[in-house]
């Protein structure tokens, strides 16, 4: 050969040996053996009866329908890896809760991260969250700061809306009451004094007042309170037609309880979370909660939730709630197809399409606006043993509210 001809050959031998140099860390890239989720739930403690019925079936029941396909797809690696978790106890504490999130990211260095139970517990871990760069996608926090909070952390979103969408979704439904000539314009209001009862009944508060209510009654009490019949009582003697607290899932038992014993029965009973639970009705039988009124609700005419209401049976041995549930299963549906859209975990690319993609779920096709869910029901109602969506009453699936609710029944 010509030294011409040599030196053309030595150049294609040394650009194709660089192609190749430069494929070689792609190709060597190794899948990791799984996916490691971590969270902190309250297995112990007043938010464990929340966290238990929730959240921690479905985060179980999704990791085993993933692990059972294969795992998820990764399309960097051009296979699917399968999940395992890491699970602490927050003892339904702030403190340990954030302690917990904290050992997830430091020792344990989890993949991904899912939320704890309650507003005040994924508040208090917000921070840790944000500081690390995992994405919250927050299923049972409810708060009005939602939009400050959000500017703030950015990748925290509110998959329960607002408070303010709440109060403003059960005031829609009493004003058409009013109107109708079905109740009274007297409110009367109790609260848990936490960060879901004070939220809440301050948008109660703004909402009560636009739509010509008066507030007759307006009293919070602490966590944890093992008796509210002085206050019951009083909601009794206030003459109000309208009875709303925001509670616990222990004090909603309690509230329930002790109304039936001194025959509080006003034409609308309101209480908060644990209402829409199945030990409610496993208590006190579909007769039992008939009319009963609360955050959330479904369409119960919805295929997608039926088939799921019946896999989480079959799966967990659990029946599911009628709000935070369903939400909760389809916030890890937005979680996979986010992941598998963008290929590999990576948060932040996952934080970034979840802010800007549409997801298939339980749910419908529903997208994230203002890292804020919207679009689902804000005021349901025990009908014919069914937590069933009355508000908004445009929604699909939506039923007619029964006011004034029927009498006690065993």
């Amino acid at each position: 050969m010509t030294v011409k001809k040599w030196t053309s050959k030595l150049a294609t031998l040394a650009l194709s040996l660089s192609v190749v140099g430069a494929a070689a860390p792609a190709l060597a890239a190794e899948a990791p053996e799984s996916i490691v989720i971590g969270y902190a739930l309250a297995k112990t403690g007043p938010n464990a009866p929340g966290a238990s019925t929730t959240q921690r079936p479905n985060y179980e029941m999704w990791v085993e329908e993933v692990n059972k396909a294969g795992g998820i797809m990764l399309s960097k690696y051009g296979k699917r890896v399968p999940i395992t978790v890491v699970e602490y106890d927050d003892r339904s504490s702030t403190e340990e809760a954030v302690r917990a999130v904290e050992r997830l990211i430091t020792q344990d260095e989890v993949d991904l991260l899912l939320p704890p139970w309650g507003t005040a517990t994924n508040l208090a871990v917000a921070p840790l969250f944000d500081k690390h760069g995992y994405p919250q996608l927050g299923t049972t926090n409810l708060t009005d700061k939602a939009d400050q909070f959000a500017k703030r952390w950015p990748n925290h979103y509110f998959l329960l809306g607002s408070a303010s969408m709440y109060a403003n979704g059960l005031f829609d439904t009493l004003a058409d009451a009013l109107k109708e000539g079905k109740i009274n314009n007297k409110i009367a209001m109790i609260s848990v004094a936490d960060g879901f009862g004070v939220e809440s009944a301050s948008a109660a508060r703004k909402a009560a007042q636009a739509k010509g209510f008066e507030l007759v009654m307006d009293e919070s009490y602490p966590v944890g309170t093992s008796d509210l019949s002085t206050l019951l009582n009083q909601v009794k003697a206030s003459g109000a037609d309208t009875f709303i607290a925001y509670s616990y899932p222990p004090d909603t038992i309690l509230i329930s309880d002790q109304a039936r014993i001194i025959s509080l029965n006003p034409k609308v009973f309101y209480t908060g979370v644990g209402t829409q639970f199945p030990f409610f009705i496993g208590k006190y039988g579909a007769q039992g909660v008939e009319g009963q009124m609360s955050l959330g609700g479904i369409d119960g005419t919805s295929k997608a939730i039926q088939e799921y209401r019946a896999r989480h049976k079959e799966v967990t041995g659990k029946d599911t709630d009628y709000w935070g549930s369903q939400v909760s299963y389809a916030s890890l549906q937005m979680l996979q197809q986010a992941i598998e859209r963008v290929g590999e975990i990576d948060r932040e690319k996952i934080s970034a399409e979840l802010k800007k993609g549409g997801f298939e779920t339980i749910l419908g096709d529903i997208k994230i606006v203002n890292n804020q869910l919207v679009g689902i029901f804000t005021v349901g109602q025990w009908q014919n043993g069914v937590f069933q969506g009355v508000g908004p009453k445009d929604l699909k699936g939506a039923q007619p509210v029964i006011i004034p609710k029927p009498d006690w029944k065993k």
